[in-house]
This record gives structure tokens, C-alpha cells and sequence, in this order.
């Protein structure tokens, strides 16, 4: 049995970035700002977070996240460790994840390699079973302008038991 989820974030750029750090994919960016949120804002992380969530039915973002920021742990690998734990215990594990960020800044692909290779890591799989693309959507939103950041992702699910 296969399963598909799908999943969304986004979030403003926060300038000048006082103290906090860009991180996307677990990666992080050298730049002059960070993105908002109660978070490290994590944008493709919380976007695959989601995306795992449409599989189990519970929702990580929102209440486990906010209760877990509000005790410190803004890490946001922490939040995608406890959505995977809920699927290995529905019986499942993730075999690929592809995402989309769209955003005029940072620029991704000069990053492209290490952002493959953390997720997959992450995700315990290869490479190769990671996709990720990049647009700046011809600056038609305000991700394209440069204003935020935004990730799609889609995560397919095997069952392994």
C-alpha cells in the first residue's frame, strides 16, 4: 500500500534579521535576513511536516509545534522526527518527497546539493529519492517579490508492515 501527502508553509521575511538565523531544509542560509515565526520558520521543513501529516491524520504544526516552541525547542527537525514517529506507527515509511520552494531570496540552487542531501538523511532515504525545485514565479506574489518564502511538498509513503 502506497500513500501521497501534500503540504504547505510559508513565511514573511523578518529584516533586519536580529539574531536569528535563515534556515531552510535544515540548512543554513548566509544572509542578511531570517523569516518570521515563533520558530526557526523552517519553511521546507514545515511544508514536508504537513505533507506527513495529510497521511496520519495528526496535525504536528499548530498545537504540538506552539506548545513545543513555547517550552524552547524551535528546531523544527524536532517537529518532522514527531510527525515520522506517527507514521512508522501507522506502519508506513517515507520513500520520496519532492518540493517546490518559490521565493526571489535566497537564491536555492547553489545550495541545491546540501539541501538534498539533509533531507535525505533526515528522511532516511537516498538522494536520488529527494526532488526539489525552485521559482521565483516571475514575481507575480510576494514570495516572487521577494517579500517571504514559501514550500510545497509531496511525500510518498510505503507501508512497511
Amino acid at each position: 500500500m502506497i500513500k501521497t501527502g501534500m503540504g504547505q508553509d510559508s513565511h514573511r521575511i523578518q529584516e533586519p534579521a536580529n539574531g536569528k538565523s535563515l534556515v531552510l531544509g535544515g540548512v543554513r542560509f548566509e544572509e542578511a535576513f531570517a523569516l518570521e515565526g515563533n520558530s526557526d520558520s523552517d519553511v521546507i521543513l514545515h511544508a514536508i511536516t504537513n505533507a506527513v501529516s495529510g497521511i496520519t491524520g495528526k496535525p504536528v504544526l499548530g498545537p504540538v509545534a506552539d506548545a513545543l516552541c513555547k517550552a524552547g525547542m524551535t528546531d523544527s527537525v524536532a517537529y518532522l522526527r514527531l510527525s515520522l514517529a506517527d507514521l512508522s506507527t501507522l506502519g508506513y515509511r517515507l520513500t520520496h518527497v519532492s518540493v517546490s520552494v518559490e521565493c526571489a531570496r535566497p537564491k536555492i540552487l547553489p545550495k541545491l546539493t546540501e539541501l538534498r542531501t539533509n533531507l535525505a538523511v533526515l528522511l532516511g532515504f537516498t538522494v536520488a529519492d529527494v526532488g526539489i525545485t525552485a521559482t521565483s514565479g516571475e514575481g507575480l506574489t510576494d514570495f516572487g517579490k521577494g517579500l517571504g518564502v514559501q514550500a510545497l511538498a509531496v511525500v510518498t509513503a510505503q507501508k512497511i508492515s
